[in-house]
């Protein structure tokens, strides 16, 4: 998936109010980016931080940047827009690119299911049990090459594992897909002592039947792909 306009490089000044972050362009212009990450982007939000930027003249948008990456100035990157997966999932799974799921024909992106919930993606095939798929992005890493889920407690994600046993239970297959938008980290686990509440939630969500698959990202100012499997380790 490509951006759809150039990005431009800027140093980050602070973040605030979860979605708002001040930055300074090459230039010295300072502006405010909307930061599309409700977590606590632990280790992504120093001040100094380079980042990219995707400017928009949308007369409709408030703001007229979009805050997209991390540069972490050693050729790797953070991608911290976590609207950004389920677009690039979207077309890979229409396109069967995805192996482990691609017996299935169809797609339907924010389909309601469990207690006043949307799951990211139903799919579903003729003489197969439909699939209900959440998809988590993946951004802390604390020990080289890990990533780790969540980075703040959330209430909302140990709900949609309440929604995905249940559907399990029900004799539907449910899956997580957790997406890791780094380019330094091989596989993925669950950082418990952050959310333990979320981490028991999953272990119970795994003896209902919930399946879980992990992919990484090639990620560059041009652009965010679907790259490879990696494992998932967690007990």
């Amino acid at each position: 998936m490509e951006f759809q306009t150039p990005l431009v490089p800027a140093r980050l000044i602070r973040r605030y109010k979860r979605f708002l972050a001040d930055m300074r362009l090459p230039d010295g212009q300072e502006v405010t980016a909307h930061c599309a990450n409700p977590g606590s982007m632990m280790g992504l939000k120093e001040e100094g931080q380079l980042c990219w930027l995707e400017p928009n003249d949308d007369p409709k948008k408030k703001l007229k940047y979009g805050w997209r990456l991390v540069d972490h100035e050693n050729g790797h990157f953070t991608g911290v827009d976590t609207s950004l997966p389920n677009r690039a999932l979207k077309a890979a799974f229409m396109a069967r690119e995805v192996p482990e799921v691609a017996e299935y024909a169809r797609v339907k992106p924010e389909v309601k299911y469990g207690e006043n919930s949307r799951v990211d993606f139903l799919l579903t095939d003729e003489d197969k049990p439909d699939l209900w798929l959440e998809v988590k992005s993946v951004t802390l890493c604390r020990k080289e090459g890990l990533a780790e889920f969540p980075d703040s407690v959330t209430a909302r994600g140990t709900k949609h594992l309440n929604d995905l046993a249940e559907q399990a239970r029900k004799g539907d297959r449910a899956m997580l897909f957790y997406l890791i938008q780094r380019t330094d980290c091989t596989a993925v686990t669950l950082a418990d002592d952050i959310d333990p509440t979320y981490a028991q939630a999953f272990r119970e969500a795994r003896q209902a039947g919930l399946e879980v698959l992990a992919y990484d990202c090639k990620i560059t100012p041009e652009g965010i792909t679907l790259h490879r499997s990696v494992p998932f380790s967690f007990d």
